[in-house]
């Protein structure tokens, strides 16, 4: 079967991984996330996937903590996100590497843009933990980072809605979604889609993202395959 994208980086937000629970980690939630993974995968898709951390902790959120500090929390936080979620996939056959930007080669590999190039060549998952390394830096920005060191051609952006709307459809009934918008459209409009610094870098090197549901997994197998579904964004 013809697949539309053979690289693809997946951003997992790390409140997916909580389920209902709203924190932490619910096994259920992961197995049929990692269900949808492995369905992409099978379609012969090359997977690399970058972790939130928000169900665990939000620098943001940290009070009077001093922020590079609640931003290595935060990034730890991803490190756990990322864990669980190869787990997940080994347990369904899966082959994966977690790989972190900051040191920890006690339970991951460092993160080597050459090696993880050559394990996806190989057609094993790629986990990338702990956002670029950096403070300040969201795991949003580490997806288009990391997108484009892999030379990806695509980022999937599962969230828990099913695309980008002009306003949030949780709190107004008449909030229209977009099918196609350009990343200058969502840097004008301040448009929910990622931060803006991820955004530019996302024009900057012409990598389209495509938002989608979650609570579906089988959107994911879906994209690859190229069906329409969910808002895609790119610079025509």
């Amino acid at each position: 079967m013809a697949i539309k994208y053979k690289r693809i980086l997946l951003k997992l937000s790390g409140e997916a991984l909580s389920g209902n629970k709203g924190f932490g980690l619910d096994v259920e939630t992961i197995q049929n996330i990692c269900t949808g993974i492995k369905s992409a995968y099978d379609l012969g898709a090359e997977i690399g996937i970058v972790v939130g951390g928000g169900n665990f902790w939000r620098g943001r959120s940290s009070g009077e903590m001093e922020r590079t500090r609640a931003d290595h929390i935060g990034m730890l936080a991803t490190a756990m996100n990322a864990l669980a979620v190869a787990d997940a996939l080994e347990n369904l056959g899966v082959e994966v590497r977690v790989q972190t930007a900051l040191s920890m080669q006690q339970v991951a590999e460092p993160y080597i843009r050459n090696r993880a190039i050559r394990h996806l060549e190989k057609g094993r998952v790629v986990i990338f933990a702990c956002g670029t390394g950096n403070p300040f830096f969201s795991t949003d920005t580490a997806s288009a980072l990391r997108a484009a060191e892999i030379n990806a051609d695509v980022i999937f952006k599962a969230t828990m809605v099913d695309g980008v709307y002009d306003k949030d459809p949780k709190k107004f009934a008449d909030a229209r979604k977009y099918d196609e918008l350009t990343f200058s459209q969502v840097l004008a409009d301040k448009l929910a889609v990622m931060d803006s610094t991820a955004a530019t870098m996302c024009r900057d090197n012409n990598l389209p993202i495509l938002v989608f549901d979650i609570l579906h997994p089988e959107n994911i197998a879906k994209a690859v395959a190229g069906e329409s579904i969910g808002t895609l964004v790119s610079e025509k």
